[in-house]
């Protein structure tokens, strides 16, 4: 594995994220009681599905639910800690001017008790056929006030909906039909709650006419290179069979979380010195290096990368931003590549040496 953070918490002053229940601290999660689990539930304003298990499933799709596992307890945890800071009234999450705290506090308790569903859904999967369960690590994050708090939220989750279409994508190939409705079932509720994000934010609800795709290998990186504190997991993190590829950063003030609508070129920045695939580039010009784009369901769209500076193993490059073409709004993923010309999602990984980028382009009502 390849592993390669913004250091400024949701919390006022350095304090880590660990998995906490700011209501329910005896709620059980992730391993709770059957009561346990009906209180999470009552809170959730759902259950879990009670069909039967499917009756196969196969490796690749262990993988996808290992990686799903991770992320949704990454999302409960920033949700809890999110929620732990309006509740307390911590210095710049005590007033949002389109919600009242009470209406603030009551949507964070629901979303989190979603969340915690989701991934005691995902465990469950992996227990039910004898796959080791990733728990959940430690995290930090990256904002200190509730409206950035809120933007970094849209992005992750919209990230998440990507994600998910190539779980459903890996589910299909394998045949493993059985899951596929609870996953559908998760990409629409997380796209409510991406509405909601953007509606608090003052932008329009419903992001694009189809969300953007991205891949599972993607989100995994992001997740552990971004939020994860580094040996917190009480797992190996090599159990899931995914790559963790080289951080990749936009190079702006707002970090790729307010790029504005319209062509342009944008400066990214990683670290390749012990990034797998960069070794035959690094010191050299760029040339055979791709910044490679996916935006809504168009296929991957890749820049030559120019402007290429390093600093021993650090490299900044910019590439060209094509938004009119393919009206970038909203989320956009991006990856540094050593090819270009994909006709499928699923290629980019397999070419890639730093991910991702996440980019996303808003306009206020």
């Amino acid at each position: 594995m390849k592993a390669a953070c913004v250091i400024t918490t949701l919390l006022s002053s350095f304090v880590l994220a660990h998995p906490s229940k700011p209501r329910t601290s005896n709620d059980g999660y992730p391993n709770p009681t059957m009561e346990q689990l009906k209180d999470i539930s009552r809170r959730a304003d759902g259950t879990l599905s009670n069909a039967p298990p499917p009756p196969k499933l196969g490796e690749s799709s262990k993988t996808a639910f290992q990686a799903l596992a991770f992320g949704e307890e990454f999302e409960q945890a920033y949700f809890s800690s999110l929620l732990q800071n309006v509740t307390n009234g911590v210095p710049g999450y005590r007033h949002h001017g389109r919600f009242t705290k009470a209406e603030l506090v009551k949507v964070l308790e629901t979303v989190v008790a979603q969340e915690e569903l989701h991934a005691i859904n995902a465990i469950n999967v992996l227990k039910h056929f004898n796959v080791p369960a990733p728990m959940p690590c430690k995290y930090h994050f990256p904002m200190n006030n509730i409206e950035d708090a809120f933007a970094l939220a849209e992005s992750f989750t919209m990230l998440v909906v990507g994600t998910l279409q190539d779980v459903s994508q890996t589910l299909a190939q394998n045949g493993d039909n059985g899951v596929v409705r609870a996953i559908a079932s998760v990409i629409g509720q997380e796209g409510e709650q991406g509405g909601f994000y953007r509606t608090l934010l003052g932008r329009v609800p419903s992001e694009k006419p189809f969300l953007t795709t991205s891949v599972g290998a993607f989100a995994f990186s992001y997740i552990y290179n971004t939020f994860v504190v580094p040996g917190s997991c009480p797992f190996d993190i090599s159990m899931i069979n995914l790559p963790i590829f080289a951080k990749l950063d936009v190079k702006d003030g707002s970090m790729g979380l307010d790029v504005k609508p319209k062509d342009q070129h944008l400066t990214f920045t990683a670290d390749l010195s012990a990034a797998g695939g960069a070794e035959k580039f690094l010191g050299g010009n760029g040339k055979g290096l791709y910044l490679t784009y996916f935006s809504g369901q168009l296929l991957p769209i890749s820049e030559p990368i120019t402007n290429v500076k390093w600093n021993k193993g650090r490299i900044t490059f910019d590439a060209f931003f094509p938004f009119t073409e393919n009206i970038m709004k909203g989320l956009s993923v991006a990856a540094l590549t050593t090819s270009n010309n994909f006709t499928a999602p699923g290629m980019v990984p397999g070419a890639t040496i730093a991910a991702p980028a996440v980019i996303q382009v808003n306009e206020k009502l």
